[in-house]
């Protein structure tokens, strides 16, 4: 008996400090620090230099920098969880209760090579009933392009994961060919495990790469150098520099000269998959909205049905996965969001009025031939890369 109230005794003093430990992790999340409040009203544009810039200002006051110091843990907090980071300007007080998400865990079986069939046709199903409030109010509901969850736009704004712009981009787009990534597709760091994501976020801290800041070109290159420097002990070549500054290019469809935190979040996450887990395990996290295009994409390509494509035709495929709407076309509801080839009547076959140079491909006798499964595995990073709704590409394919 004696034995049996110690244990009892241990139960209970555990379950005190967790309760313990969570409040005061909630008391750090909604503890708001002083510069937060102060630029409260305005949108964050500062770069990686100027918020390193500002926090050395800031250690060098004295009483800013505990309060500081926690707003940071909290933002490693919320990174950790998979949440991001939360706006700055957010009305909490109809807000609904954040989800909680859940990382992914390695299975055994992930390494083997998935069945996945180019004549069997998947059948694409939408649940009936809205992911957040789980009500049916049929054509209200805006479905997601990658998975099976629908959502009402009223209960997204209330998430706060419907702002501004991305109001308008959800009505416009939902429905039509280009689809919409619901906050569970969009955010590709969901797809980490949880080692995983201790390890990016350690390369981070490594780097002082502070969350929620954009990065200019010096700032990304420097990280890449860092990486590379630490995962080699030699400097990055000079094609690798180049590489990473067209991968910048690409983060920066807007030219602004940054990129934004959630894009460079994204990049990272799609890049350390591609170095961690082999092609049969990414392939796993194909869902089957994806799968199906890819078939799509196959079949279009493969014009004599023999079962084969040119490589040249491969790598065309890689580029069309990221393909976005011209908001001039939304109107009129015209797609270039399809994968394979582009007509040359269609609206992404010219751009600014000028016809692109044409491009023959080579005969499959000349390069070489690849099949259902190895095309799945060329492009299965570059299809997990188009999942968010920025207009950035999170993994530059090759030329």
């Amino acid at each position: 008996m004696g034995v049996l109230m110690s244990r009892r005794q241990t139960v209970e003093r555990v379950q005190k400090v967790s309760l313990a430990v969570s409040a005061f992790k909630d008391g750090l999340r909604e503890q708001p620090s002083t510069r937060r409040r102060a630029e409260a009203g305005t949108a964050r544009q500062g770069t990686l230099e100027q918020e390193v810039q500002e926090g050395e200002e800031e250690a060098s006051a004295g009483p800013s920098q505990p309060e500081e110091s926690s707003a940071s843990k909290a933002a490693w907090e919320r990174l950790r969880d998979g949440r991001g980071v939360e706006p700055e300007e957010f009305d909490r007080a109809n807000r609904f209760t954040p989800p909680a998400f859940i990382r992914p865990k390695r299975e055994l079986h992930d390494d083997e090579p998935p069945d996945i069939s180019l004549e069997q046709r998947e059948q694409i199903l939408n649940d009936e009933m809205c992911e957040i409030c789980e009500v049916w109010t049929a054509e209200s509901l805006f479905p997601c392009r990658i998975c099976h969850r629908v959502y009402h736009d009223g209960c997204l704004r209330r998430m706060g994961y419907l702002q501004k712009d991305s109001a308008v981009e959800v009505t416009e787009t939902a429905h039509t060919e280009t689809g919409w990534s619901c906050y569970y597709c969009d955010n590709l760091n969901l797809l980490l495990t949880e080692e995983e994501m201790y390890s990016l976020m350690e390369t981070l801290k490594n780097c002082k790469i502070i969350p929620g800041v954009c990065l200019t070109l010096d700032d990304f290159l420097h990280y890449k150098h860092q990486v590379h420097k630490q995962q080699f002990e030699r400097t990055m070549p000079e094609a690798q520099e180049e590489q990473a500054a067209l991968q910048f290019n690409a983060l920066d469809p807007d030219k602004k000269g940054h990129i934004e935190w959630q894009d460079f979040l994204s990049h990272e996450s799609i890049q350390l998959l591609q170095k961690i887990r082999p092609q049969n395990a990414l392939l796993r996290l194909l869902t089957p909205k994806e799968r199906e295009r890819a078939r799509t994409a196959f079949l279009a390509l493969d014009q004599d049905n023999d079962g084969f494509i040119g490589e040249g035709e491969c790598r065309q495929a890689r580029h069309t996965w990221f393909r976005k709407h011209q908001k001039e076309m939304l109107s009129c509801n015209v797609s270039i969001s399809h994968v394979g080839p582009i007509s040359e009547g269609s609206p992404a076959s010219s751009r600014n009025g000028k016809s692109p140079e044409k491009i023959l491909p080579a005969t499959k006798q000349e390069e070489t031939s690849i099949d259902w499964p190895g095309f799945l595995r060329e492009n299965v990073a570059y299809i997990l890369a188009a999942r968010p709704n920025s207009a950035a590409l999170h993994l530059q394919p090759l030329a």
